[in-house]
């Protein structure tokens, strides 16, 4: 079975932005979503956050998972990749609006104290990043980078921000997109 897991970002909550669109969006398509609550969304600790994925994940180990982060949530995702609680079962991921360099936020700099992006690549085979052109947040050097470093072209999207609820963003279409040709190449390819 494919199930998919969100994981939200830095002072967010499972039910904000595109979120609860993509989760019906999935159900609608007999794909299961969760999307997580991680644990002290205003004062993250990253180790917290890989220990709830891969809480997670272990308790799924028999299905096809599939991660989809936002923002803070990307790192938390590429952090988990290179933990060694990092599981097999794991089938792809979708990466959104997500830093890869260091932050200016002090509550948030254990998530990007470094990528060992080698190691990363080496476990995520089937990949895609989403990016706004103008994110007032996290620039959008930082999808160039995560495409170069994982060699997957980013889709960059015009206008709009940080994709998330307070930039207008309460749909995500490429984030679905990008899923249902994941999971169909997957279906293919059988590894």
């Amino acid at each position: 079975m494919k199930k998919v897991f969100i994981i939200h970002g830095f002072n967010s909550s499972p039910n904000s932005s595109w979120i609860p669109w993509l989760m019906g969006e999935l159900k609608m398509k007999d794909i299961y979503a969760c999307s997580l609550s991680m644990p002290k969304p205003e004062a993250p600790i990253c180790l917290e956050w890989v220990e709830e994925i891969t809480r997670h994940i272990e308790i799924n180990k028999n299905h096809k998972i599939y991660l989809v982060g936002h923002s803070l949530g990307v790192a938390a995702i590429l952090n988990y990749l290179q933990s060694e609680f990092f599981n097999k079962s794991f089938a792809g991921a979708i990466l959104v609006s997500g830093r890869c360099e260091k932050s200016n936020n002090p509550l948030t700099g254990s998530f990007y104290e470094s990528f060992d992006f080698k190691l990363i690549k080496s476990r995520v085979k089937r990949c895609t990043i989403i990016h706004r052109d103008n994110d007032d947040r996290v620039p959008v050097s930082n999808a160039y980078k995560l495409g170069t470093e994982l060699e997957q072209d980013p889709i960059i999207i015009k206008n709009g921000g940080h994709l998330n609820g307070s930039a207008g963003w309460r749909m995500l279409p490429q984030a679905l997109e990008a899923l249902e040709r994941m999971m169909t190449k997957h279906v293919s390819n059988k590894d």
